[in-house]
């Protein structure tokens, strides 16, 4: 469904120097640097994938987004999606996609959702029964009812996420390119909108390639993930393997009966923090099984918990690794 192959993009950028003498000289000569946004970036993703892409801020993945819907040309490669060229923006591509930027709005801030909604339907040619027949089928699925018939303005945050979504679903593209979709949203309608995606998908197969900073989203969503730094792919994988990778240990967090000294806890794995009646050991993942089984046997336990470190201090210390032999 979208295929990339060395996909580049690099703008060219004036630079100026501060004060009127810097002014003067960026009036009469100018000068330009390249700056590479995105280098050749190469990724396939087949019909009804739900594949993360990952990254820090600046790293590209908006610029690729954009290549990849066709509002920026690419300087370099090739890129096909649903079997068109984006760049080209031809009808028969545009009515198969979507792109939904969490920090932009198409909706009309002072009239109802639905006269944008209807607007919507009628540029891509939809009659009146069938867009009412979408509308009410996918308000049933973003649980949107009287918020429709609202201002925009006087709707939450929340609400208006599930309204752009809507409008933008409308003509149910085949390709649903997403930009931090949940962004500045609450923990409950970050949720929501991942049951949604995840309804859509199994509705319609659409292909969902998505941008997100909270990594809820993408572990609830994706068993794919691309990672990105710096402009180019340095991950392409599913997300339980480079979890595995990044974290050869897991945790397993005590609560005890009685206390016991730190040094009690050696030769079970390392103790990460002891206090009291509480213990966290990181535990190798292959002697896990014998590792819990045997304090059980040795330690009065309350209880026991067993997980993985959390996702985002991996994700954050792959990408500081990603980034250090730039700095070296």
């Amino acid at each position: 469904m979208i295929q990339a192959t060395a996909l580049s993009k690099t703008y060219r950028v004036a630079e100026k120097q501060p004060g009127l003498q810097g002014t003067l000289r960026h009036l009469l000569r100018r000068r330009y640097r390249d700056v590479a946004a995105v280098q050749g970036v190469s990724f396939n993703i087949e019909p009804g994938e739900i594949v993360g892409f990952l990254g820090p801020n600046g790293a590209g993945k908006t610029t690729t987004l954009k290549m990849l819907s066709g509002l920026i040309h690419p300087t370099g490669g090739e890129l096909s999606v649903a079997g068109h060229r984006p760049e080209r923006r031809q009808s028969a591509f545009l009515e198969q996609i979507t792109l939904v930027m969490g920090n932009k709005q198409q909706l009309i801030w002072d009239l109802p959702p639905l006269d944008s909604i209807r607007v919507n339907a009628a540029v891509y040619g939809i009659d009146d029964q069938e867009a009412k027949r979408r509308i009410d089928e996918l308000a049933e699925m973003l649980e949107l009812g009287e918020e429709l018939h609202r201002p925009v303005r006087k709707l939450s945050l929340g609400q208006r996420m599930k309204a752009e979504l809507l409008a933008s679903l409308l003509h149910r593209p085949k390709v649903l390119f997403l930009d931090e979709p949940t962004l500045g949203l609450d923990v409950t309608a970050q949720a929501r909108v991942r049951e949604f995606l995840a309804a859509y998908n199994r509705r319609y197969g659409a292909t969902i390639l998505l941008t997100s900073h909270y990594m809820g989203d993408i572990t609830a969503l994706c068993e794919r993930v691309l990672l990105i730094h710096q402009g180019e792919l340095f991950h392409d994988g599913e997300l339980e393997a480079l979890t595995n990778r990044l974290a050869p240990q897991r945790q397993v967090r005590l609560e005890l009966q009685q206390a016991y000294p730190r040094e009690a806890f050696e030769g079970y794995g390392v103790v990460e923090s002891h206090q009291e009646h509480q213990v966290l050991l990181l535990v190798e993942r292959k002697q896990l099984t014998e590792t819990v089984a045997a304090l059980l046997n040795r330690f009065p336990v309350v209880d026991l918990e067993v997980n993985d470190p959390p996702i985002e201090e991996l994700m954050r210390g792959l990408f500081r690794a990603a980034a250090a032999p730039e700095q070296a």
